[in-house]
C-alpha cells in the first residue's frame, strides 16, 4: 500500500474564489504532488485545472468529484482531454453522486438510481478515454458516434463512494475510491468492503483515498470556517446516515428539518470537527494523516483550512516537512 498525501481545494465561502490557485502554487512549492480540483459556486473545475496546470509545473491533476448526472459522458470525456492537452499533463477524474441540491436544483436533472448511473458513466467515459467510438444505449447514457480526437489512456476514473451501492460499482469499475469527511474507523470498513467486492469480481483492488480537513494550530476562525463547512454536508444524503451512525443523529435531524446553515454550524460540537478532521500541532497533524494510511488509505488529500493561514502555507509547509519528506 502507498502513502501518499495530496491537496484538495477548499471552497470556503468566506474566502475569495482566486485563493484556490495560490493554494495549488503552495502545494507544489512544498513538494506535495497531487491536486484534487472540484467545483462548487466558483470555477468549473476543468478551468480551474487548466489554469493551475498552466501555473504550476508537475502537480497531478484529479479533477472532481463532478457529479455524474449533471454533464454527459462525452462532456466529461472532453473535459479531461481539454485539461490533459492544454497542461501537457496526464489528468484524473473523479466521479460523485453529489446531491438532490446539486443534482435536481441546480441543473434540473433527475436524482435517482445512483448505482446503475455511476456504472453506465464509468462504462462509458473509459470507452471514450481509452480512444473508442462511443455506442451506448443504457437506461441512463445514450451516445453514439463520439471519438475523441487525442485519447487519454493515462486517465485514472476515481469514484466517491456513500452508500452499499455505490462502492460495489466504485469497487468493481473504478480504479480508486474516494471518501470524504470520514474517521479512520470507516477507512477500515470501506477498505475491507471494496476489497472483498473487487475479488468477487476478480479484477485488481481499487486504490483508495480520503479528503481530510485540516488546520494547524485552529483558533476562533480557522474552527469556525471548519464547522460552517460541515454545516452543508450534514443533512446531505449520505453524509447524514453516516454522522447518525457516530452518534450525531440530532444534528442530522436539525437539518434534515431545515435548520440554517448558521444554526447547524454553531452546534456542531469540536467532537465531530476532531473526528473527521487533523488539526493540532504538526507532529498531532503528522499522526492524524498517518492513522488515515495505517486504516487503509493509499491517499490521503488535506483539505486546508486558510482563515487564520493564507493559502494554507503554514499547514502544506508542516505536512511536507513532517509527512512528504
Amino acid at each position: 500500500m502507498s502513502r501518499e498525501v495530496g491537496v484538495a481545494l477548499p471552497f470556503w465561502l468566506d474566502r475569495t474564489d482566486e485563493e484556490a490557485v495560490e493554494i495549488a502554487l503552495v502545494a507544489e512549492r512544498a513538494g506535495i504532488g497531487t491536486m484534487w480540483i472540484g467545483e462548487m459556486h466558483s470555477f468549473d473545475a476543468f478551468t480551474l485545472a487548466t489554469a493551475i496546470g498552466l501555473r504550476t509545473k508537475s502537480v497531478r491533476l484529479r479533477v472532481g468529484p463532478l457529479a455524474a448526472g449533471v454533464r454527459s459522458p462525452v462532456g466529461i470525456a472532453q473535459g479531461v482531454a481539454s485539461v490533459a492537452t492544454l497542461t501537457g499533463r496526464p489528468t484524473d477524474l473523479a466521479l460523485g453522486s453529489s446531491s438532490p441540491a446539486i443534482v435536481s436544483g441546480w441543473h434540473g436533472r433527475p436524482w435517482r438510481d445512483l448505482a446503475g448511473q455511476m456504472r453506465e458513466t464509468i462504462l462509458a467515459v473509459r470507452s471514450l478515454l481509452i480512444g473508442e467510438r462511443l455506442v451506448f444505449d443504457g437506461q441512463h447514457v445514450h451516445s453514439q458516434g463520439f471519438k475523441l480526437r487525442k485519447a487519454q489512456p493515462d486517465t485514472s476514473i476515481i469514484v466517491a463512494a456513500f452508500g452499499e451501492q455505490v462502492t460495489r460499482v466504485a469497487a468493481r469499475y473504478a480504479d480508486e475510491v474516494v471518501l470524504n469527511l470520514v474517521a479512520p474507523d470507516r477507512v477500515s470498513l470501506v477498505r475491507a468492503r471494496i476489497d472483498a467486492e473487487a475479488a468477487e469480481a476478480t479484477r485488481p483492488t481499487p486504490r483508495l483515498a480520503v479528503w481530510v480537513p485540516a488546520a494547524l494550530d485552529p483558533g476562533e476562525r480557522a474552527t469556525a470556517q471548519l464547522a460552517a463547512q460541515l454545516a452543508v454536508y450534514v443533512g446531505a444524503p449520505g453524509y447524514g446516515e453516516m454522522l447518525a451512525e457516530q452518534g450525531f443523529a440530532a444534528l442530522v435531524e436539525s437539518a434534515r428539518a431545515g435548520a440554517g446553515r448558521a444554526e447547524l454550524a454553531a452546534a456542531i460540537p469540536a467532537e465531530l470537527i476532531a473526528r473527521i478532521a487533523a488539526i493540532g500541532s504538526p507532529s498531532e497533524i503528522a499522526d492524524k494523516i498517518r492513522a488515515y494510511h495505517d486504516a487503509g488509505a493509499d491517499h490521503v488529500a488535506v483539505v486546508p483550512s486558510t482563515a487564520e493561514d493564507p493559502a494554507g502555507r503554514n499547514l502544506l509547509n508542516s505536512i511536507a516537512r513532517k509527512v512528504v519528506a
